[in-house]
């Protein structure tokens, strides 16, 4: 067996790898589920570099300056702020989306969406798509970017937020087919616009749940974009109310929501009288996270 690792002297250099060891081991012991992604992306950060250059950066000495910033950013993140706010960017579907505190953090839940929405919508020769909610526009975005024919409408009721999905669109060149409107759900959409697909991730959360929640969501992301009411689902039951008046005959809707919510959600579908053939998609987990529902014809 080989000995263990010897840590460095408390006079030696603060290089790259070893504020790397560092930091990993603090998060750690402070409750963070990924220390070491952590800590490489709050480095790369402070030192202004991508994060896979790191990785031939390891024996460099960090400059003080450097080093101040990568110490308020691990302290900031040691007090449960999502690494995603601190260093204003997330990945999502394979794309960069630009993050702030005016948006909720995209996540891999959310993905499942997208990949059932973009593969039924490339069986179109020009697809509409509307993205109720939108936030940062990763789902808006990234439908536009996977399926090069699609025109799409985002919608959020935030200015700020529609700012961070602005510029997500122009940072993805999409800015020409995605078209942002301000508003309550399906308000701001002109009278007569019909879609192929209403896409939405609400706001799903219990009121009585918001407390439950991790410290890194609850303490910094918005709670508007969170709380759905006394079950969670006010703004799932005003989708199901509401996409039938907005969706062609045959067009799908797509929502997400919480899996404890899934049997409620089929009955809730089941009895709108503009939706039939409700499914629930798992998502990596292997949990229900996404309704898809096709509107009735006629």
């Amino acid at each position: 067996m080989s000995a263990p690792a010897a840590h460095p002297p408390a006079d030696a250099p603060w290089t790259v790898g070893r504020i790397l060891e560092w930091t990993t081991q603090h998060l750690q012991k402070h409750g963070s589920d990924s220390p070491r992604l952590d800590a490489e992306l709050l480095l790369a950060k402070a030192r202004g570099c991508p994060r896979i250059q790191l990785y031939v950066q390891f024996n460099e000495v960090v400059p003080d300056s450097q080093r101040t910033v990568m110490r308020d950013l691990v302290k900031r993140r040691t007090q449960a702020e999502p690494v995603a706010y601190l260093i204003g960017r997330r990945e999502f579907f394979g794309l960069e989306f630009r993050v702030t505190r005016d948006v909720l953090v995209p996540r891999p839940d959310t993905e499942t969406l997208v990949l059932e929405l973009v593969t039924e919508a490339r069986k179109f020769e020009r697809p509409r798509i509307l993205d109720v909610g939108t936030g940062s526009g990763c789902i808006a975005i990234a439908a536009a970017v996977s399926v090069p024919t699609a025109l799409v409408t985002a919608v959020d009721d935030s200015s700020a937020a529609l700012a961070v999905a602005r510029e997500n669109a122009a940072r993805h060149k999409t800015g020409d087919r995605v078209t942002f409107l301000e508003g309550d759900l399906f308000a701001p959409v002109p009278p007569g616009t019909m879609f192929d697909f209403v896409a939405s991730n609400p706001p799903y959360v219990a009121d009585g749940e918001i407390e439950q929640l991790p410290p890194d969501i609850r303490q910094h992301e918005p709670l508007r974009a969170l709380r759905g009411g006394p079950d969670g689902l006010d703004v799932i039951r005003r989708l199901l109310a509401g996409a039938p008046l907005v969706l062609k005959p045959g067009g799908k809707l797509l929502v997400e929501f919480s899996p404890e919510q899934a049997d409620l959600i089929l009955q809730l579908c089941g009895e709108s009288p503009g939706f039939r053939e409700p499914k629930i998609l798992k998502d990596l987990e292997g949990r229900a996270r996404v309704l898809v529902a096709t509107r009735q014809p006629g």
